[in-house]
């Protein structure tokens, strides 16, 4: 009996097993497969979503590396990813630590006041925002004039400060998403390790240095491509406080999401060039994520060289 007599027999046997997970591939093929093929397809030609379809070839890509407005609005989002990655996850590592501490009481309480801006409607949080960083009654200088600060112009003037606000918000919204996945890796822990260095004389940024951040590598660093592949999705928040696809005065404020949504099919109707741009948003995405797990790689290898060489 040949492998294909075979195969359909198996097929045959297992009739019932493949009907029920039938409707899973069929909605993937339809929701996910698709899309995905024909966004990379239309990224090829110039269509406005209703008229004929005219062939760039890599024209929208070409022309996409000499816009500055693409340029630009990159560069904004990595200079708000970079920079809110500092609290988002270091603040993320440092409160899940203190929670997972024996001396903490009412640690639920906590998980729940941190986690809530996480299930907090995005739109809501943004206009709260909105208000806080207003110029003339905004909480923010409100509280900044007791320090005899004058009233900042976050979100008018030249837009040296949008991409601040933005940054403020975006990590206050997601350091508590952080926090609970470090939290349950920290759970995951042997106690005995943290009693074994106590008893050493190790006080608490030892612990933390040199026992609970190298064994919550693995998940610091999907946290990281977690969060790269979040900045490079970051829309509603400096769409509501800068009001519009522009991004505040000068674009300070514009990312790259805001872009390709400006032309097509929110702001525009430029269908090919958007798809280009989401084709080189997922490269980039790809690029960034690739080189981290090649970096810790690399760190494992030269670690567990380490040890050797010490003979443990």
């Amino acid at each position: 009996m040949t492998k294909k007599q075979l195969m359909l027999r198996e097929i045959k046997r297992n009739k019932v097993a493949y009907a029920y997970i039938a409707p899973f591939y069929i909605l993937f093929l339809i929701f996910g497969i698709f899309p995905i093929l024909s966004g990379f397809y239309i990224s090829f030609f110039r269509w406005d979503g209703l008229g004929p379809m005219r062939f760039q070839g890599l024209g929208n890509y070409i022309n996409l590396m000499q816009d500055r407005l693409f340029w630009l609005s990159l560069r904004n989002t990595a200079f708000i990813g970079i920079i809110s990655h500092v609290p988002i996850l270091l603040g993320g590592l440092i409160l899940a630590y203190m929670l997972n501490l024996k001396v903490i009481k009412g640690k639920n309480i906590f998980k729940t006041l941190y986690f809530m801006p996480l299930v907090t409607s995005s739109v809501a949080i943004s206009i709260v925002f909105r208000n806080m960083f207003g110029f003339n009654f905004g909480t923010i200088n409100y509280l900044l004039s007791f320090l005899g600060v004058d009233p900042i112009g976050w979100l008018i003037g030249t837009g040296e400060h949008i991409r601040t606000a933005v940054i403020i918000m975006f990590s206050w919204r997601w350091i508590g998403w952080n926090m609970v996945i470090y939290l349950a890796g920290m759970q995951g822990i042997n106690h005995d390790i943290y009693e074994a260095a106590r008893v050493d004389g190790a006080n608490h940024v030892q612990t933390f240095c040199r026992i609970t951040v190298p064994l919550l590598k693995p998940i610091v660093l999907f946290t990281l491509v977690q969060s790269t592949i979040g900045t490079l999705n970051l829309f509603v928040e400096p769409f509501i406080l800068t009001e519009g696809f522009g991004g505040g005065p000068n674009n300070r404020g514009m990312t790259v999401m805001m872009y390709l949504l400006s032309r097509a099919p929110q702001g525009g109707t430029l269908f090919g060039y958007a798809s280009a741009i989401a084709y080189v948003l997922t490269i980039i995405a790809m690029v960034v994520s690739l080189t981290l797990l090649r970096i810790s790689r690399d760190d494992d290898k030269a670690e567990r060289k380490r040890r050797r060489i010490g003979g443990y």
